[in-house]
């Protein structure tokens, strides 16, 4: 973004602590509060920014250049879904950048990164030193902050204290391959778009609803088995949601979890979670498999986690992060219950753990 002279538009990212990262905006003019979070992935960024679970965060993207692949048009596949992204629009609130590329090529581009995000109304800044940026992030944990672009300053605010989930949520029921042999209920908390594709692909067909439907007092809802969705903020809020996988649960329903779902599905049993100091959110987080011992590269995006020492009996660990030890999914040891705290449906080079599709539909059966 440009002054009335041609040159840059000002803009800083200031920390709840004080701290001032000086840059230029490069997206919409205006000012924004959130959670300061970093994410490593080297490429990505329109996935990332339609994330749901971005939904109340300022994201830093550690990658030295963003921007130089622009952004993909809007292409749908068969079934209405964008091709290209993980929702309907941009979810995170700003974006902090080293340095931006304002020369974009690619063969799918439509258009630039900047214009991508005046258009969705984003503030964006580059020229900040994103490394020790994420440094500070990295000793101190998440931090709340802001964007302030120009002279329209804002006052922080926690999105934590909100249900983001609500706030990303689809506000209908939605019917999605309706012709497949296998019903699904997706509880949509913040669902990203390739979960939905991967059900589909397996012949599923799936019915989304909103993350406080009812969806046992539906008595037209026919369905073998439920998955819930990955989504934004503290897993407590969705009170509604936890208390419907709960009634589920005494039915022995199959369930999947993903990411947030996983906490859900810990809280629905009785366990509890808490917020990490900083959260895993890259496209290269190691995964072991209990059972097997197999280590894993996966995709995450999360801020909390599920405490295992609070789980009741009958619940085992499927995965446990190989850097910190937390919890990556559970499973029950008698019931057709199990979660991922990673993402099954990812595709940032080993799509390794999409055998968890597989494993869900298996216990249907």
């Amino acid at each position: 973004m440009t002054g009335n002279n041609g040159a840059a538009l000002k803009a800083k990212l200031v920390l709840q602590d004080g701290t001032i990262f000086n840059g230029f905006s490069f997206g919409a003019g205006k000012s924004v509060p959130g959670e300061v979070v970093f994410n490593t992935g080297m490429v990505g960024y329109p996935e990332s920014l339609t994330d749901p679970s971005y939904k109340g965060q300022i994201l830093v993207l550690t990658y030295p250049l963003i921007g130089n692949y622009g952004v993909p048009g809007g292409s749908r596949d068969e079934h209405g879904l964008p091709l290209n992204f993980e929702s309907e629009k941009i979810q995170a609130e700003g974006l902090v950048v080293a340095e931006y590329s304002v020369d974009y090529s690619h063969y799918t581009a439509a258009k630039s990164l900047s214009q991508w995000l005046k258009e969705e109304g984003k503030p964006a800044i580059f020229g900040i030193d994103t490394r020790q940026l994420t440094k500070k992030l990295r000793e101190k944990g998440v931090m709340l902050g802001k964007i302030v672009i120009g002279e329209k300053n804002v006052e922080i605010e926690d999105p934590n204290l909100r249900n983001l989930a609500a706030e990303v949520c689809t506000d209908e029921k939605k019917v999605y391959n309706s012709g497949g042999k296998r019903k699904i209920v997706l509880i949509d908390c913040g669902v990203k778009l390739n979960i939905i594709r991967s059900l589909i692909s397996r012949g599923c067909c799936v019915t989304r609803v909103p993350w406080n439907y009812d969806f046992l007092a539906d008595k037209e809802l026919d369905f073998d088995g439920i998955v819930i969705s990955n989504g934004p903020g503290d897993p407590k809020m969705c009170t509604a949601t936890i208390r419907n996988v709960a009634a589920a649960m005494k039915e022995e329903r199959p369930i999947f979890g993903i990411c947030l779902g996983n906490q859900i599905l810990a809280l629905a049993a009785g366990g509890d979670t808490y917020k990490l100091k900083y959260g895993h959110r890259s496209q290269n987080q190691p995964c072991i498999d209990t059972q097997t011992k197999r280590c894993y590269i996966t995709t995450q995006n999360h801020g909390y986690a599920v405490n295992m020492k609070t789980m009741p009996a009958g619940w085992e660990e499927l995965f446990v992060n190989a850097n910190d030890g937390t919890n990556e999914g559970l499973r029950h040891k008698t019931k057709p219950f199990m979660s991922c705290q990673a993402h099954p449906e990812a595709t940032p080079g080993p799509v390794d753990t999409a055998h968890l599709f597989d494993d869900f539909l298996g216990m249907m059966k």
